[in-house]
Formats: C-alpha cells, sequence, structure tokens
C-alpha cells in the first residue's frame, strides 16, 4: 500500500505537470485570426502561385496584340559559291556575296483570329484575376479552421486535464477508506486503471493541440516550432441569413460561377479562331536589300512591296476538325459551368444543414454538463457515505469528460461550418 500511495501522491502529479510543461524558446506570439489570415495571405505559397499566374497572364495578352502589330526585321547574309564551266567560261568560278535586308510585315485581315486571340488573352486574365479571389477566400477558410482547431483542442486538453484532477481526487478518498478498511482493493485498483487511462487522453490531447498549433503556423508561413498565444475564444454568434438567401447569393457572387462564365466566353472565341480558316489572309509587306561582293556589302539597292492574300482550297478537312473540336469544347464548358452550379448550390446546403446541427447540439450540450455536474457531486457524496460504489462514480467522472468534450465539440463544429458557408458563398475577403 505504501508503493500505491507513493505513486498516487508523487509520481502521477509530477508525470502530469512535467507532460503540460513545454520548454520556452521563445516568448509566445499573440495572434488574433485577423492577424493570422493577413499572414496567411501574405506568405502562404499559393498565393503567391495565384499572383504570379496572373502577372503571366498579362503578358500573355501583350503577346496576343503583338501579333496583330507591325513587325521588323533585319538579317544580314554572308555566301560564297562556285558557278560550273560553260561554254563561255570553261572553268568553275567562285563568287562571294554579302547580302542586308530589311523587312516589314503587317497583318492587314486575318478572319477575325488576331481579334479572337487577344479577346482570349483578356480573358484569361480576367480568370487568374478571379482564381486570386477564389485563392483568397479559401486560405482563409483554411486559417479559419486551424486557428479553431487550435482553440478546441486547448479547450479538450484542460477537460483532460480536469478529468485527470478528479480521478486523482477520488482516487486519495478511495485509498483513505481502503486504509481504514472500509472498501476493498478491487476499488484501488480499479480507481487507479481510470487515472491511467485518463493520462493517456491528456497525453494524445496534448499532441493533439501541438499539431494544431503547427497546422497554423505552417499555413500563415511561421516556423513550425512557433509557440502562439491566440487572442479569441471559440463562442457562439448566431447567423442571420436564410438557406435560400445563402444559396443565391453564392450563386451571384462565387468567383469559380464568374471564371465558368469566361471559361464559355473562351470557348466561343476558340470557335471562331477555328472559322478564321475557311477565311483568307491578308498581309502587307515591305523590303529593302542590299548586297555587294566586298563586306559589309552596302550596294546595289533593291525594295519589295507586297500585298499577299492566301486561302485555304483543300486541307483534306483539318479545318473542319478543328472547329468541330470547337463546338464540343463549347458544350463542354457550358456542361462544366451548370455542374459547377449545382455543385455550388449542394455545398451551401451542406454547411449551413451543418451549421444549424451543431447549433441544437449546444443547447443540449450545455444542459448535459450541468447535469454531468451535478452527477458527479451526488456520487462523490454518496460514496463517501458509504451508500454508494466506486463505479458510480468512476462512470460520473467519464460522463463528465463526455459531456464536457461533446460541448466542445459542437461549439466548434457550429463556428468551422459557419466558416465555411461564408467560403461557399463567395464571400469577399477583405
Amino acid at each position: 500500500m505504501k508503493l500505491t500511495s507513493f505513486f498516487t501522491k508523487q509520481i502521477i502529479p509530477l508525470f502530469t505537470v512535467a507532460m503540460l510543461c513545454q520548454p520556452v524558446l521563445a516568448a509566445p506570439i499573440e495572434l488574433s485570426l485577423d492577424d493570422c489570415i493577413a499572414l496567411a495571405l501574405k506568405n502562404n505559397p499559393d498565393m503567391i502561385i495565384a499572383n504570379l499566374d496572373r502577372d503571366k497572364s498579362r503578358w500573355a495578352v501583350k503577346e496576343a496584340q503583338a501579333g496583330k502589330g507591325a513587325a521588323v526585321s533585319y538579317t544580314h547574309t554572308d555566301s560564297r559559291y562556285n558557278t560550273p564551266p560553260t561554254s563561255t567560261i570553261p572553268y568553275y568560278t567562285w563568287s562571294t556575296v554579302f547580302d542586308n535586308e530589311i523587312a516589314l510585315s503587317v497583318p492587314v485581315y486575318s478572319g477575325g483570329k488576331l481579334e479572337s486571340q487577344i479577346k482570349q488573352a483578356k480573358l484569361n486574365v480576367n480568370v487568374a484575376d478571379l482564381t486570386i479571389e477564389a485563392t483568397k477566400q479559401q486560405l482563409k477558410q483554411t486559417v479559419t479552421n486551424y486557428y479553431f482547431s487550435v482553440l478546441q483542442y486547448h479547450n479538450e486538453l484542460e477537460v483532460s486535464q480536469e478529468t485527470v484532477n478528479n480521478y486523482l481526487r477520488h482516487l486519495k478518498d478511495v485509498q483513505a477508506q481502503y486504509s481504514v478498511g472500509t472498501v476493498s482493493k478491487a476499488d484501488v485498483l480499479s480507481s487507479e486503471v481510470s487515472l491511467a487511462n485518463a493520462q493517456d487522453s491528456l497525453i494524445t490531447a496534448q499532441n493533439n493541440y501541438e499539431l494544431a498549433m503547427s497546422n497554423l503556423n505552417n499555413t500563415t508561413g511561421l516556423p513550425l516550432e512557433s509557440v502562439l498565444q491566440l487572442k479569441e475564444q471559440l463562442q457562439y454568434e448566431t447567423y442571420p441569413l436564410q438557406l435560400e438567401d445563402c444559396v443565391l447569393y453564392a450563386l451571384r457572387n462565387r468567383p469559380e460561377m464568374a471564371q465558368q462564365q469566361a471559361k464559355i466566353a473562351i470557348a466561343k472565341e476558340d470557335g471562331k479562331i477555328a472559322k478564321s480558316g475557311y477565311l483568307p489572309s491578308v498581309t502587307f509587306a515591305a523590303a529593302q536589300d542590299w548586297y555587294d561582293e566586298e563586306l559589309p556589302g552596302t550596294k546595289n539597292s533593291n525594295w519589295l512591296v507586297s500585298l499577299t492574300a492566301s486561302f485555304s482550297v483543300f486541307d483534306s478537312g483539318l479545318n473542319k476538325a478543328k472547329v468541330k473540336q470547337a463546338q464540343y469544347n463549347l458544350h463542354t464548358v457550358t456542361e462544366e459551368a451548370r455542374q459547377e452550379q449545382d455543385s455550388i448550390a449542394l455545398e451551401v446546403r451542406q454547411y449551413y444543414l451543418n451549421m444549424r446541427e451543431a447549433e441544437k447540439r449546444m443547447s443540449t450540450g450545455k444542459v448535459a454538463v450541468e447535469q454531468a455536474l451535478e452527477n458527479l457531486k451526488i456520487a462523490e457524496v454518496r460514496y463517501s457515505a458509504g451508500v454508494g460504489t466506486n463505479l458510480d462514480v468512476l462512470d460520473s467522472v467519464l460522463a463528465l469528460n463526455k459531456a464536457k468534450t461533446n460541448d466542445i465539440q459542437a461549439l466548434y463544429d457550429y463556428n468551422t461550418n459557419k466558416a465555411q458557408l461564408v467560403k461557399a458563398m463567395g464571400v469577399p475577403v477583405q
């Protein structure tokens, strides 16, 4: 019994305190949810990549516009060749020529191909801008979930510690009664087992808390080992909108819906580009040339001006195949837009109903916690008076732990589903 008493009074409390006390390497960083979102928008690779893609698409517009403008080229050629014998010159002769040419070409008419390519490039910039907004919304929702996860696991860690303390307090009571012979050894052993199981849950809770903080650090761009002190707590704030209002807002404001419309417009321009193959193309060209047998070849000036029209007479069905592909692609992106609309409506409905379900669980969870607290007090009093069983107390501690954990989970589910609902609706990130 002395070994058991020493284990209970000395080792277990020290083990509990040591597990919860982490080495302090640096002062904790105090952050609000808005602080974390701002850090993520600045540091997260997803945002950096989205901004780079937008810059790339802007240069693609300049590339497309350049295709419609004038092009000037300069060419210098050094040539040496021989001429076979003739009736007048019965031997090979060698010649060296240096040639310089400046050429200008301007597309006059392309059947609408160049104009459609420019429109497509501008639409792609619009898609890139919408991608940035969608990335912001997704990143905000991810950071919010991780932020709430840290708060949730912190609360669960406190509940686990409280459960350990409850089992410790009860074990001391059991040992005191065992020492005077009023309870059996089985009560002591079962109480120690329950305490050991609670210690195991406490270890898991501590690990979950540390992992949640690492995920938040990773998303915000902070070192993984950073210790954060979050300024806010999980709390309940009622959500005023009805489901129908949320769905309507999402269909009007989700960046993905605007992206789908832009993709449809791009597909239509693809069709125009394909059909331009049936039309002629006209190009204006001008060239100035100098050649001489001596370097640098700046004599014997020649110039050329031309207006060239070309028209495909027969291509073995190549252009028809391009037109058909463009038509099927337009049908595809149109169907994808309808599918995206249905998906968004379903997503909003899912998160809205999950939020309301968690809201109902919160109201019942608080009642369960109050009842579990009262039940534990009664069980402890009855056991101390000798009219209750050890199992009643152990079950009451476990029931209180479960009630508090469920209450925390309901609050977490409410807040995370609300955050996911805001993202699903496409609410802009301020």
